[in-house]
């Protein structure tokens, strides 16, 4: 599958990239523009941590785009945020509530054909990876790597902090880690918060079964700690290319560490 990437490491860490895809499946027709619906993409991300293959981490990422499916939703379609702005399994809209298709949506027909597709071989390969690692160090963290704009009025209010931590209410991962990671970003010196709009995705709730040896945490970043942020969009400005040196690099790297001293039962 030349849309999916795996790169093996040896330590008992993967890092996923759910949302740095821009392929759009042979669908570029259907959408009211290809921009549009690479617009919410989770730009440069990969591009961002990848000194974490080099820590000896495993990463797991889709060249396929959010807007084609989304691997970070549950695979039912339900919400997981009920009564909040969200964007569904196959989503309709962009993140401001455009919508995404020329013509008709996806029916249930094309979700399914997607699903099969795209999302089933997505987990299947996260899914072997956790396990391999698992198996052989006795615990495994899954750091989902995510990052969005920093002004998205219809999903929240005001700017959204740089570092957002989710572990849907400590529920995913062990306190000790959630608490390591929290105190590395409040050191920084950045805006941060745990368990705020972002809670933790599919990927997150789904995996993170502390009892079984599998802690798992998602970082969603403002994307203006690593790449320039224009006030208003436009498809002739965006994506702006990505700092060489971002000021929260250093962050990323010392969180990356920290997951793998907790993984590997090192204070």
């Amino acid at each position: 599958m030349n849309w999916l990437t795996v790169r093996r490491g040896t330590e008992p860490l993967v890092v996923a990239f759910p949302h740095g895809g821009t392929d759009l499946g042979e669908l570029d027709h259907q959408f009211v523009s290809p921009a549009r619906a690479r617009l919410d993409t989770d730009w440069w991300i990969a591009d961002l941590y990848a000194f974490a293959a080099d820590m000896g981490a495993t990463l797991v990422a889709t060249d396929i785009s959010r807007s084609v499916i989304d691997m970070n939703r549950d695979p039912s379609g339900a919400s997981l945020y009920p009564g909040q702005a969200t964007t569904e399994l196959c989503p309709t809209t962009t993140f401001d509530g455009a919508p995404l298709y020329r013509f008709g949506e996806p029916d249930e027909a094309e979700i399914t054909r997607r699903l099969h597709q795209y999302h089933r071989p997505y987990h299947e390969a996260l899914s072997a990876e956790l396990a391999r690692l698992r198996d052989a160090h006795g615990r495994v963290v899954l750091y989902d790597a995510h990052s969005i704009r920093s002004r998205v009025p219809r999903l929240f209010d005001g700017e959204l902090p740089q570092f957002n931590i989710g572990t849907n209410g400590g529920a995913t991962c062990a306190d000790e880690l959630e608490a390591a990671i929290t105190n590395l970003c409040a050191a920084s010196g950045e805006s941060h918060v745990v368990n705020g709009r972002f809670k933790g995705g599919w990927t997150t709730r789904h995996y993170g079964r502390p009892e079984a040896g599998v802690h798992a945490i998602q970082m969603e970043l403002a994307m203006r700690g690593y790449m320039a942020e224009p006030e208003k969009l436009s498809e002739a400005d965006w994506p702006t290319p990505i700092d060489l040196d971002p000021p929260i690099r250093p962050v990323l790297r010392q969180a990356i560490a920290a997951a793998l001293d907790f993984a590997k039962g090192r204070p």
